[in-house]
């Protein structure tokens, strides 16, 4: 019999009503995630799967190893729905461990590297994680000191992992997971694999957002593999393919969308590095042939004004997928121009579900302008205005979407997910989009991504649009600034090409160019070398508008 609930406490089940649907219509198969890759693994077993520094791994060797890692797992008590947080870079050590939790049905937590004491110890508290795993240390940073005050802090974690060669006092090194002989059989896993409730979660993934502690996400044994199968149908992609993804493994994007498990899916391979400089990567794409990459707007701006992407031979990737925030026209094309053989793909994801990509056959003006439509038939998705109601077409609104890899409520978060999701199921993204005449959608920004000034709402991203196409500037954000009579007023925040020069008079001689109103002039123009950035890559507005705020206080 079908399950039709979790029986993790604390994962908002489908309705049964909706849960019908997609098993009717094929999208949920009702088996465990590894089942599926089980599968894969046999079906090309001899062909590369995973690409590690001089680690070459075929899918029969992948295969192997994580069922290792599951029977040792099984060894150190490690069980089905045990939740155990994943903060390692991109390397075998995560995907390892991944596939060794999959063949147990335990549950991955995919933190990030860059995620400190504050964040872990929320994610292990609220997920009453059982163990870590991490790396020994990051430059000045010990993730085995936070470690060992969390095991001291939390009375559910009872392991810690590490990726290093020597293991401290108290900590297993996974490495040992893979070379140590098991007591644990295959046998056990099949026992195993047969209990495992597809409507359970195969991971807890991380919400998006840049303020607060982000949310965790289950996606389920059910929605999961359907959003990696459905997102690879899209990317022209095939056997002996190549992925090279520098964006950090435990993000949905690299993982699944499609990423690694979309390409093992088409019997093709993901070549794993966590560097992101010009100087490493490029040279990664000529050894290995890559085909596509996965990257956000800020990586792709920073290859193409290096030297070296004109001494590197580039000619072997067909797609480049931009995710994470909004890819400007001007650098699809010199993306497009750099990579002769490419098409930029845009696509529009979120970790909590809805995928919506470009078509490689869409017209320019719908690769150029918009960041596609969604990639399945049951994907429900309304564009409201701030009191729910429909926008007209063309018109912007909040982004609401439902569907057969959506999820209906983040974990263990009923008064957020109260609203978080309408009554009757569709999740509120914050997303601000507006549907283009071709039936794709343009971002227009952030619900909150949204200068008021005097109650004149300035859309962030129509002004930063206009700006990137200035000669002098390689990349802005613009960020509201307090002002004491209007309210906010907007801070062009720009790096610049080397060697360039820009004040203020002269952006706004520029923007009034392009005619636009009066009331969407930066009023203030902030030069820096670089953006920081969020745990996912994406620019953090947040940090800026505070630094822009601290020097507009010390000015009054």
């Amino acid at each position: 019999m079908k399950p039709s609930a979790p029986s993790l406490a604390g994962v908002t089940p489908f309705p049964l009503e909706y849960a019908a649907r997609y098993r009717a219509r094929g999208y949920w198969e009702d088996r465990p995630l590894i089942a599926h890759f089980e599968e894969v693994f046999r079906r090309h077993a001899d062909r590369t799967a995973v690409i590690d520094g001089d680690l070459h791994l075929t899918f029969r060797e992948l295969g192997e190893r994580a069922r290792r890692v599951g029977r040792n797992l099984l060894d150190l008590g490690i069980g089905p729905l045990d939740r155990i947080l994943l903060q390692l870079p991109n390397g075998m050590g995560f995907v390892d461990l991944y596939f060794g939790l999959q063949t147990i049905g335990a549950i991955p937590i995919t933190a990030l590297p860059s995620h400190r004491y504050r964040e872990a110890s929320q994610f292990v508290r609220l997920a009453e994680a059982v163990a870590t795993a991490t790396p020994r240390a990051a430059k000045d940073f010990s993730f085995t000191e936070m470690v060992a005050r969390l095991r001291r802090e939390v009375p559910s974690l009872r392991l810690a992992f590490v990726d290093a060669d020597a293991a401290p006092e108290g900590f297993v090194r996974l490495a040992d997971l893979v070379r140590r002989e098991p007591r644990h059989t295959d046998a056990d896993l099949a026992r195993i694999r047969e209990g495992i409730n597809a409507c359970d979660p195969c991971v807890l993934q991380l919400s998006g957002g840049t303020t607060g502690v982000p949310k965790l996400i289950p996606r389920t044994h059910n929605d999961y593999p359907f959003n990696s199968k459905l997102a690879v149908s899209v990317c022209d992609v095939h056997e002996g393919d190549v992925l090279l993804a520098p964006i950090p493994i435990a993000h949905n994007l690299p993982l699944a969308c499609p990423g690694l498990q979309g390409f093992l899916f088409q019997g093709a391979a993901t070549v794993l590095t966590g560097a992101t400089r010009a100087s490493d990567v490029l040279p990664l794409i000529e050894r290995h042939r890559v085909t596509h990459l996965e990257a956000v707007p800020a990586l792709l701006i920073s290859w193409l004004n290096d030297p070296l992407i004109r001494e590197v031979d580039l000619s072997s990737v067909r797609v480049i997928q931009s995710a994470a925030q909004r890819t400007q026209p001007e650098l699809k094309l010199r993306v497009e121009r750099a990579f002769a053989n490419a098409t930029l793909q845009e696509n529009f994801g979120m970790t909590e579900g809805l995928l919506m990509f470009v078509r490689l056959d869409d017209p320019p003006e719908v690769r150029l302008e918009t960041v596609g439509r969604p990639i399945c038939p049951d994907d429900e998705v309304r564009l409201v205005d701030d009191d729910g109601i429909d926008v007209a077409d063309g018109e912007t609104g909040e982004l609401l979407a439902r569907g057969p890899y959506t999820l209906r409520g983040y974990f263990r978060a009923p008064e957020h997910n109260e609203r978080a999701f309408t009554p009757d199921g569709f999740y509120r993204s914050g997303d601000l989009m507006r549907r283009h005449p071709s039936g794709s959608y343009v971002v227009e920004g952030r619900k909150k991504d949204v200068i008021n000034r005097g109650g004149e709402k300035i859309s962030a991203e129509e002004v930063e649009n206009l700006i990137l196409a200035h000669p002098a500037v390689r990349n802005v954000a613009c960020v509201a600034m307090p002002d004491p009579v209007l309210g906010e007023r907007m801070c062009a925040c720009v790096v610049l090409h080397p060697g360039a020069s820009l004040t203020l008079e002269e952006l706004v001689r520029y923007l009034r160019a392009e005619e636009i109103q009066v009331q969407k002039l930066p009023e203030r123009l902030e030069i820096v070398g670089s953006f920081p950035l969020s745990p996912i890559g994406k620019v953090s507005k947040k940090d800026l508008a505070a630094m822009v705020a601290k020097k507009v206080e010390a000015s009054s």
